[in-house]
């Protein structure tokens, strides 16, 4: 690990896989603020007027891949991460460690590069300080700079053979069916990103274990886990897409668990960034490019 300037914050951790650098932040978090390849741009947003900035009491949004907890709350959800973590190295991963806040619940984002397979895998807990359980979910959003998020709808089925449902979409109450920014295929949902444009978002359960987000010729692939027996936030989404005029969000969480106390819950994400890939502009087209890419890609 090299210690590393990046936007006004003087001490943050790169890590490097392949062609790959990712740098997390060191004196705020724990966030990882940046994505990209060595010498290119940066995937991720990063919040402007926020860039630099630590300590306070308030939260900020400083953009980058953050970890939360679902169901979203004010309180509980919109706890500051404007303290410097705990860095260590255990077992092959990059650990980065918060302080216990206000409600007894303490944050860690375990990271190991992999240079066999060029990807990163990523650990998301959380530890539950206080003497009692916790319900909760782990929830790991991760804000892009712009593009468009792909996520796989279930599969076609006829009415002879499926006679339930199986493809949740959940929406909030300033997502429009008419916003131009989605478009609904049949086996891909995509949701451009537009600086003119305000908040919307959806959320889904995808058994798949995928989405993507394409930006200026790259993708950027995350893998994670569905357990359709479990519970998950929301309506049961496991993952969650989200954009307004300055950023693209690309989320997944896990399920909702009664957290002992004493105990912690761990949710886990595998990123690729992958270079010259340009999502088919059909839908089953671009469905088969993208499950392909990810069944080569495992979690």
């Amino acid at each position: 690990m090299d210690q590393v300037s990046f936007n006004g914050w003087k001490r943050n951790a790169r890590i490097v896989c392949q062609d790959v650098e990712m740098i997390v932040t060191l004196e705020v978090g724990p966030r990882i603020i940046f994505l990209g390849f060595i010498g290119g741009e940066n995937m991720f947003f990063v919040n402007p007027p926020d860039a630099g900035k630590t300590g306070g009491d308030q939260f900020r949004g400083y953009g980058g891949h953050r970890l939360w907890i679902a169901p979203e709350e004010p309180l509980r959800t919109l706890q500051p991460d404007n303290a410097p973590v705990q860095y260590r190295e255990e077992d092959g991963f990059h650990v980065f460690s918060s302080a216990p806040d206000k409600f007894s619940t303490r944050k860690e984002m375990r990271i190991r590069p992999e240079a066999d397979s060029g990807r990163f895998v990523i650990l998301h807990r959380v530890y539950n300080h206080s003497p009692y359980d916790l319900a909760l979910a782990a929830w790991s959003p991760t804000q892009c700079s712009g593009g468009v998020v792909l996520f796989p709808q279930a599969p076609h089925a006829t009415h002879d053979e499926r006679l339930l449902p199986t493809r949740p979409l959940v929406m909030w109450g300033y997502t429009k069916i008419s916003d131009p920014r989605w478009t609904w295929g049949d086996r891909l949902v995509r949701l451009r990103h537009d600086p003119n444009m305000g908040p919307t978002k959806l959320g889904s359960l995808v058994e798949q274990g995928y989405a993507a987000c394409a930006n200026r010729g790259n993708l950027f692939l995350k893998r994670f886990a569905c357990q359709p027996d479990q519970s998950y936030p929301d309506f049961n989404c496991n993952f969650e897409t989200f954009t307004r005029q300055d950023m693209l969000e690309i989320e997944s969480l896990g399920p909702m668990v009664s957290v002992p106390a004493g105990g912690y819950v761990e949710h886990q994400e595998t990123w690729y960034l992958l270079r010259n890939q340009m999502p088919p502009a059909e839908d089953g087209a671009c469905a088969d490019w993208l499950a392909d890419i990810a069944s080569a890609r495992p979690l």
